[in-house]
């Protein structure tokens, strides 16, 4: 069987996608899989084959060298990414390979364009397997709001937050961040709506920091999103099938940071990952029973990854 593994993007998290590609293609068995490598520049131009695996030899020299990019510098940079090259086809050409090479496909594009229903959209109407959620799926599981709003409708807890637009923050300020200051309280936590791998996410203890941060988020996305923070615990649990879907084993992440940023995901490695968490039988079911509620109510299949915050104080779930 020849798998295609799809990897790069023109999202922010161009370098996280690298890295989970290399891991992905890694684990695949070559005695029982043919792994076509194909890659996405930042441009939006395609790479296949030895093109690719550069791009990933070159990722993993810029990590060997301590110059893995800070959210900061993200989508302008181009160290360790795919670029343009003169055998690449143009950006409306896609590659024969995808069609023609393969038998089925992962998509491992981390964010816009990978994770939002782009690519998978694109694989249905080439008429490619792939391997994850679809495309309703894919969607409303990176559009926070969306998705928080769809958790709301089938019961499941959550903290509390206020979303807005670019467009709403850039016409009156002030205004908003009055309204955050009597939703919430400090220290909250700002974010991209659309977007993972914690990039352009911010924690806030004042009024200024929520502004240079609300301001931050605004890069990324049109739409952003204010959490309440808490002092919890960060469970994550895999899901994995279809209609009867299964759960794993919990683990507890120990961020090596003050919260679970860029830098403690994907810089330094201090940060801890305790497999199985420890947990009563009662915050076990709760998880088990919350994880399948939200693989269900976005429609998701394949596998997909929940995280959860369970509060020290009175060790709930969120």
């Amino acid at each position: 069987m020849k798998v295609g593994v799809i990897f790069g993007g023109k999202s922010g998290e161009h370098e996280v996608s690298l890295q989970s590609a290399k891991s992905v293609m890694d684990a695949l068995d070559p005695l029982q899989y043919t792994i076509v490598p194909i890659g996405i520049t930042r441009d939006g131009r395609w790479q296949v084959g030895k093109g690719a695996i550069k791009a990933l030899e070159t990722a993993k020299v810029a990590e060997s060298k301590g110059t893995t990019q800070s959210p900061k510098n993200y989508i302008n940079s181009t160290v360790g990414g795919l670029t343009p090259a003169s055998t690449t086809r143009s950006v409306d050409m896609l590659p024969p390979a995808l069609v023609n090479e393969i038998d089925v496909a992962i998509p491992v594009l981390h964010g816009t364009y990978g994770e939002d229903g782009s690519i998978q959209g694109l694989l249905e109407l080439v008429g490619v397997p792939y391997v994850g959620a679809g495309i309703l799926a894919s969607a409303v599981g990176l559009d926070k709001i969306v998705m928080k709003q769809m958790f709301a409708a089938v019961g499941i807890p959550q903290v509390r937050y206020v979303a807005f637009t670019r467009s709403q923050w850039r016409t009156n300020p002030e205004e908003l961040l009055d309204l955050v200051e009597r939703q919430l309280a400090y220290p909250c936590f700002v974010k991209p709506t659309n977007l993972g791998s914690s990039v352009g996410i911010s924690k806030v203890k004042s009024r200024e920091q929520l502004a240079e941060a609300i301001a931050l988020a605004a890069q990324y996305d049109r739409k952003m999103i204010v959490e309440q923070g808490l002092d919890v615990r960060e469970i994550e649990v895999a899901v994995l099938g279809n209609d009867r879907p299964m759960v794993s084993v919990a683990g507890e992440i120990i961020p090596s940071n003050e919260f679970y940023d860029y830098e403690a995901k994907y810089v330094g490695g201090h940060s801890k990952l305790i497999i199985p968490a420890e947990l009563s039988d009662e915050q076990r079911e709760k998880v088990e029973h919350y994880a399948v509620a939200a693989f269900q109510a976005i429609d998701c299949s394949g596998l997909a990854r929940v995280d959860f915050f369970i509060e020290r104080a009175t060790a709930v779930c969120w």
